[in-house]
């Protein structure tokens, strides 16, 4: 007989409903449990590892800062913008070895040797990086946009034939260093090494301007995430972090002053058949530095070429304050600057003063305090005024003058002048690596024990001996004389400005500075100085057409093995022009000039042969692209002063 539908469960069915029950609920308890444990507790994990598989983040590379030219230093036209230096936009080639087909892999190679033209060395390599395990493999770098774009047209279509992630292959942007104007300005600028440093994936600048205005040109990275699908494109990834782009420098320098700096240079440095050279032009109100060449030229974008060779490296240091030299003849403006300082203070203590500007003063070969032989001139001289004995660049006559200042103001008096004028002290340029030179101290010793500033100290200081300055710093003295006393800071920068428009650093509005000389003795030191480039004077061919200038030769021994050594010189030439209101102050260096006499000529060696002609060259060249007015059209301009000054040293001198 059939059971009744309607018959009650018994306990047994109950027990066995329950159970059930609780094993539905404790295994949803434990699902749960598990879902809270993956999504919660090891949420981070399992979203990493997800990530890993379907996500890449690649970097959204920032734009270093770029330096710009000084277009505002010719009145009246326009402030165009000209960089010396720019960041391009460059691709590196990855690929994700994973998502390639074994079968395609030497396919894909060979495509891309023909498309970029691979030697078989680097063919090679690409192929290495196609079998690594790992989803990210940096293949090619510093692509152009040219080759990405040859690249992705047949990658495009081979991939989706081949059924393969189009982002198997993908590109990550990226910004090189360019150079508009090739070598222009390179031992300057300097530049970046193509690899980055690893942890940071900053820029590692080799030097210069780049090195020490690095915090301002270097920016930060941003971030993109891109999909690891083959339906999601690499372009279509989103940025997580936006690129901070570096500052812009502009710069002081002007690109054509630079040009015109770096062609005269060349030429120089070659006729005189020497090592090396350098020029370099200043503002003498503002210290704007408007060029600095030096000859052998660096080429930043072949840096590796000099950085490998240790005779090329040595052209990618800036000696104009890496390597500090004796003065000579050219510190003797300064002496007449400290003896004309001294006349100055004395006459306003109401006291007699140290001599007269036309004061006879005996110039024969004379014994001084602490000197074992008689100091003479080149020429025999038997009397010389201030003028005469700048003019003929007295050893005597200016030995006599700081002799004067010792007897009269003190030793600690002296040396705290020329202090004064910046000498033993860095001039703060905007560079690393500036030398500081050598001011002997009162009281010290070297460390074989001899005195620093012994008797005889003065009177080689007074010369140009003794001394070691770097050639910013002696651009800078005449750049006091140049514009009526007043000191004067070299300077690079005129400002810097973030990308935004926020101005970080401005250089560009007038700062007071203190008074080093009397404007009356400024005038005296510079109509002195006038006669040195005209006829009777050491540097006739300092003499720029059409332009009055003032200036003064240089020519010291160099210190070889110990001792001064006879055929190694290094020649110099600074000046200023126009004379009564200048414009530039301009120092031309010459390193090592071939030692040999020319007859009907000269010496070779001597600043006024091989360094004067570059001031002239450069200076004319420069004025004129400035735009300043002639001065001096017939050349002319001071032949009374000079006849007269000849009529007076023949009859002291015969």
């Amino acid at each position: 007989m059939p059971e009744d539908p309607k018959t009650p469960p018994t306990a047994h069915d109950r027990r066995l409903l329950v159970y059930v029950a609780l094993f539905l609920l404790v295994l949803f308890a434990l699902i749960i449990v598990q879902f809270y444990k993956i999504q919660i507790i090891d949420g981070d994990k399992w979203r990493r590892a997800a990530n890993r598989q379907h996500k890449l983040s690649v970097i959204e590379p920032y734009c270093r800062g770029v330096f710009y030219s000084n277009t505002a230093v010719k009145k009246g036209h326009p402030e165009k913008a000209q960089a010396f230096v720019i960041d391009v936009p460059k691709f590196h080639l990855y690929a994700d070895p994973e998502m390639i087909p074994e079968s395609c892999r030497k396919d894909i190679v060979k495509r891309l040797q023909l498309t970029l033209d691979l030697s078989d060395a680097d063919t090679k390599k690409l192929a290495v990086q196609l079998e690594k395990k790992s989803r990210s493999r940096k293949l090619i770098l510093w692509l152009t946009r040219e080759m990405h774009d040859n690249i992705a047209k047949w990658w495009q279509p081979y991939a989706r034939s081949h059924k393969i992630p189009r982002n198997a292959l993908f590109f990550v942007g990226d910004y090189k260093r360019s150079y508009p104007f090739g070598k222009l300005l390179g031992q300057v600028l300097h530049t970046v090494r193509s690899e980055r440093d690893q942890a940071t994936h900053q820029c590692i600048p080799t030097g210069g301007l780049e090195l020490s205005l690095n915090k301002y040109l270097k920016g930060e990275d941003g971030r993109r995430v891109i999909l690891r699908s083959p339906r999601q494109p690499l372009e279509t990834g989103t940025v997580t972090k936006q690129p901070q782009h570096g500052s812009d420098v502009y710069l002081t320098i002007n690109h054509h002053l630079q040009a015109i700096a770096e062609e005269e240079i060349a030429k120089a440095v070659l006729a005189a058949n020497s090592t090396s050279g350098w020029a370099l032009m200043m503002d003498p109100y503002t210290g704007e530095i408007l060029a600095w060449a030096q000859y052998p030229f660096f080429e930043p974008a072949r840096y590796k070429d000099y950085f490998n060779d240790p005779k090329k490296e040595e052209h990618t240091k800036l000696k104009a304050i890496t390597d500090p030299y004796e003065p000579g003849s050219t510190f003797k403006d300064l002496t007449i600057a400290i003896c004309l300082r001294a006349n100055t203070e004395l006459k306003k203590q109401g006291k007699t003063p140290l001599f007269s500007i036309d004061e006879k003063i005996p110039t024969k070969a004379r014994n001084f305090p602490g000197r074992g032989k008689p100091l003479s001139d080149t020429h025999h001289y038997s009397y010389l005024n201030m003028y005469m004995g700048m003019q003929k660049s007295s050893n005597v006559y200016m030995a006599t003058m700081i002799q004067r200042v010792i007897e009269r103001m003190g030793e600690a008096w002296y040396r705290k002048a020329l202090e004064d004028f910046g000498i033993g002290t860095k001039t703060g340029i905007e560079l690393t690596a500036e030398s500081a030179g050598l001011l002997p101290r009162l009281g010290k010793m070297y460390p074989n024990g001899a005195l620093e500033w012994s008797k005889a100290t003065p009177w080689s200081l007074a010369m140009g001996h003794n001394v070691l300055v770097n050639s910013l710093q002696m651009l800078r003295v005449y750049g006091i004389f140049a514009n009526g006393g007043v000191d004067v800071k070299p300077t690079l920068i005129r400002k810097i400005v973030k990308k935004d428009g926020t101005v970080v650093l401005d250089n560009t509005s007038a700062k007071p500075s203190r008074r080093i000389l009397d404007a009356d003795d400024v005038r005296e030191i510079n109509k002195a100085m006038r006669f040195v480039t005209l006829p009777g004077g050491t540097a006739r061919r300092g003499n720029i057409p059409g332009y009055t200038e003032v200036g003064k030769t240089g020519t010291t021994e160099k210190v070889i093995n110990g001792v001064y050594s006879k055929k190694d010189h290094i020649s110099t030439f600074i000046g200023f022009a126009p004379a009564t209101k200048p414009r530039i102050v301009l120092l031309v260096a010459i390193d090592n000039p071939e030692y040999k006499y020319t007859p009907g000529v000269g010496r070779n060696q001597m600043g006024g042969m091989c360094a004067a002609p570059a001031f002239r060259e450069i200076g004319l060249r420069s004025l004129r692209y400035l735009g300043v007015p002639e001065d001096d059209p017939n050349n002319d301009a001071w032949d009374k002063e000079v006849k007269d000054l000849k009529a007076l040293f023949d009859k002291w001198n015969h």
